[in-house]
């Protein structure tokens, strides 16, 4: 299986600062792939690194074999970046955001094609004729989700999808980004939570101080630290 995403020797500095200091991990085409690790470690920057939004200070990014500073355009047509603070126009209605965004990235036929994806994979029903300050957490994040989804990336970078959300709308939120791998999208995410983490990817790759510390399976990370979970993986790998 082909690699979707590769870094190699990623670094960026801010100053004097280092805040990523030379990582290297790749995400192989269909694969929900997880990036962890405490706040400040450096995961926001090197997830706005692979999406172009901050410029690497040396090293390499790639996506989907696109060279993410020498090919931007080309990147951002076949990936989607859905932050943690990510919000929508919230005097609009679900239905009137969706057809905004598409609005972005087709016109014609394709671009009812996508309007009606996202009305169906935001699953909001009569809602989505609700104004936007009107959903709550879960069908905000269901709405953001399905406007990343809607042009069909192949690259789908998500940072703490269920983030404030309670039991039953993180554990369909997972279900959504599930689907979405299954249908062939490579999903890259970041979380606090490890359990979702554990649940959700098949890899993972754990970051402190700017430094990849670990990354593999779950499974084996954890055979590895003779560890219960990934929490207890992360606690001691950071302090060897």
């Amino acid at each position: 299986m082909a690699d979707a995403l590769v870094l190699k020797d990623v670094k960026k500095i801010y100053g004097d600062r280092e805040a990523v200091k030379g990582i290297s991990f790749s995400v192989r085409e269909g694969e929900i792939f997880g990036l962890i690790g405490p706040n400040g470690a450096g995961k926001t920057t090197t997830l706005r690194m692979i999406c172009t939004l901050l410029n690497i200070t040396e090293g390499s990014i790639s996506v989907c074999g696109h060279d993410v500073m020498k090919e931007s355009e080309e990147v951002r047509k076949i990936i989607s970046y859905l932050p943690e603070d990510s919000g929508a126009y919230k005097d609009l209605t679900g239905r009137q955001y969706i057809r905004f965004m598409a609005a972005f990235f087709a016109d014609g036929e394709k671009y009812h094609q996508m309007v009606e994806k996202g009305i169906r994979m935001s699953n909001l029903g009569d809602r989505i004729d609700s104004k936007v300050s009107t959903y709550s957490k879960g069908m905000m994040r269901r709405l953001l989700i399905a406007r990343a989804m809607m042009p069909e990336p192949k690259l789908a970078v998500m940072d703490e999808i269920t983030s404030g959300l309670d039991v039953m709308n993180a554990y369909e939120i997972r279900e959504i980004v599930r689907d979405i791998a299954k249908n062939g999208v490579t999903a890259l995410i970041s979380s606090h939570n490890m359990f979702e983490v554990e649940s959700l990817c098949s890899r993972v790759a754990m970051i402190n101080h700017g430094n990849i510390v670990e990354h593999g399976t779950p499974a084996d990370l954890k055979r590895k630290y003779d560890a219960n979970n990934l929490e207890e993986v992360f606690v001691r790998a950071v302090k060897k």
